[in-house]
């Protein structure tokens, strides 16, 4: 919805996709999507995907060192500005603004502030279509995992829960919308516990989704 957001703004060019993945594991940190399928979706998608490692159980001054390696580079293309999809935590707001600040650049968020029930509505409006890859089985059910993202899926949530998961409730897989060329097909695998978070694995299929 970020990117969906900036994409409708005629003074901004997107220019590239960045996302952080685990060495080893070779998959999307925190997400635990495969990178077959992230890199299925850029391609969709139509732009550059820009992949900065980490290790597993990273900790925060690597991670940080890392992130920055990769902003001073895109910085050095001529790069100014980061987007994120962040809508309400002013902590996490602070702190990327912060960490751009040090390398000369500047976050952009542009969807801050939105009403998340109102977000999820046109979500499915809009067509878009996403799979749970991660829940915290501590606030939501088990059950939950690999579940697709219509009406009913938001009508099912518990009042406790941003129907935008911007707690952590859950974490996503976008596979079709309107910013797709055409839909990354895919289907849920295995289900597993694994560092007191429940992930739904998805597996990349051949062909395109009807």
């Amino acid at each position: 919805m970020a990117l969906h957001a900036l994409l409708q703004q005629e003074n901004l060019r997107v220019v590239g996709l960045l996302t952080t993945v685990t060495e080893g594991f070779e998959r999307v940190s925190m997400h635990g999507v495969r990178r077959e399928l992230l890199q299925r979706q850029a391609a969709s998608i139509g732009l550059p995907l820009q992949e900065v490692r980490i290790p597993p159980q990273c900790v925060n001054p690597i991670y940080e060192a890392r992130m920055e390696a990769a902003m001073r580079g895109a910085c050095e293309q001529g790069i100014r500005k980061i987007a994120f999809g962040d809508i309400f935590l002013e902590d996490l707001r602070a702190y990327r603004e912060k960490n751009l600040a040090r390398v000369g650049m500047e976050a952009v968020f542009p969807i801050w502030k939105r009403d998340t029930n109102e977000l999820s509505r046109e979500f499915v409006h809009l067509r878009f279509r996403a799979r749970t890859v991660c829940i915290d089985p501590r606030i939501l059910d088990c059950s939950f995992a690999g579940r697709e993202l219509d009406e009913s899926f938001f009508t099912d949530l518990p009042p406790n829960v941003d129907p935008c998961g911007e707690n952590g409730e859950f974490h996503t897989f976008v596979y079709d919308g309107s910013i797709f060329k055409h839909p990354v097909k895919c289907r849920t695998g295995e289900v597993v516990e694994r560092d007191s978070f429940v992930f739904c694995d998805l597996l990349a299929e051949e062909g395109v989704l009807a």
